[in-house]
């Protein structure tokens, strides 16, 4: 069954010459514009990582890793990473980096398990980021600031991208609304979690989504997180658990809720022992990685990943993410999306 969204009447503004132009326009102006807002200094990042160092991405907990053997390491078995939530915190202390400051880097991915259609694709390329905070900033006030500045160097890419090409015309809101997961349940008590997305975004035209991956008053999470990087069990607000979120836009052009960044509040110690227990887990406690944690060898941080395909496609007003990254799509899906006008690269 097709997974294709089909806009209405849809016809791309840019020609794939202008498309290719403007993609890297974007990826130059905003990767320093999101360096200078939150202090980054670009680092360079691994493909792959060993497997068993619990340093890999494990989303939500189900998703297989690309993995091969190293001849030269006795057919030890490496993963490519799913994204590089906890590499960049062993960057941050092996860095030395101070509270205030941060790294950033191009990820690149694959996600063998991907349900394939206009917004996912086997290819994941993010600005992934990661900063130094102090305890004291581990509250909800801070991660929002974060996530206001973060929104800004999206509005100003915007600016420049309608500067560049006046026949795209801005469509972002001045600011961004947040909301917590459980007050949107409670809004949209009879709707999925994607429809209340949906609705929320469509309102406000940008939100921030607080509390992703502990479970809800229904009973269910909003959306699933690993335990071992997000803090998604601290009290931030009224009672209400989560100091991490995503950053979601309301999209015109396929008239639904489109994620631009999955981000949060890194676990501590203790977060990280109690999210472990309630996934049932523990046994990652002796992994390298939550071990370096455990042991207080690890800076305090904020992060995340920002889609970078993601963010051209929707700043050039572009309908499948085919049409801005080079991947593997179902022939079916292209010969599809040739006839609704979507070129698939």
């Amino acid at each position: 069954m097709s997974r294709v969204m089909k806009p209405v009447d849809y016809q791309s503004v840019l020609d794939m010459q202008q498309t290719e132009q403007g993609i890297k326009m974007i990826k130059e102006f905003f990767q320093q514009n999101l360096s200078t807002e939150l202090r980054l200094r670009r680092v360079t990042a691994p493909l792959f990582v060993l497997k068993g160092l619990g340093i890999n991405d494990d989303l939500n907990g189900v998703e297989r890793p690309v993995t091969f053997p190293i001849k030269d390491l006795g057919d030890t078995k490496a993963e490519v990473v799913h994204s590089l939530a906890k590499w960049k915190r062993l960057t941050l202390a092996e860095y030395h980096v101070e509270p205030g400051y941060g790294v950033y880097t191009d990820m690149n991915a694959i996600r063998a398990d991907e349900e394939l259609d206009n917004l996912h694709s086997l290819y994941v390329d993010q600005w992934d980021w990661e900063a130094v905070m102090t305890r004291e900033q581990r509250n909800l006030d801070f991660l929002k600031n974060v996530v206001k500045r973060i929104y800004a160097a999206i509005l100003r890419t915007e600016f420049l991208v309608c500067e560049r090409y006046p026949s795209l015309k801005p469509f972002l809101p001045q600011d961004i609304h947040f909301i917590h997961s459980e007050d949107l349940l409670a809004m949209y008590p009879d709707k999925s979690a994607k429809e209340r997305e949906n609705l929320i975004a469509q309102k406000y035209g940008a939100v921030f989504v607080i509390g992703i991956g502990g479970k809800l008053a229904n009973g269910e999470p909003h959306d699933g997180r690993a335990p071992d990087y997000d803090d998604w069990t601290t009290e931030c607000c009224e009672g209400k658990k989560g100091l991490n979120g995503d950053i979601l836009i309301w999209y015109p052009i396929l008239g639904q809720a489109v994620e631009l960044s999955s981000m949060g509040i890194r676990v501590d110690k203790e977060s990280l022992v109690r999210q472990l227990k309630l996934a049932g887990e523990e046994e990652r406690e002796q992994l390298y990685f939550h071990r370096k944690l455990l042991n207080g060898e690890l800076p305090l941080s904020i992060g995340g990943g920002i889609g970078q395909s993601r963010l051209c496609m929707v700043l050039l007003h572009k309908a499948h993410l085919g049409e801005i990254q080079a991947s593997i799509w179902p022939e079916e899906m292209r010969s599809e999306c040739k006839a609704l006008g979507m070129n698939l690269i």
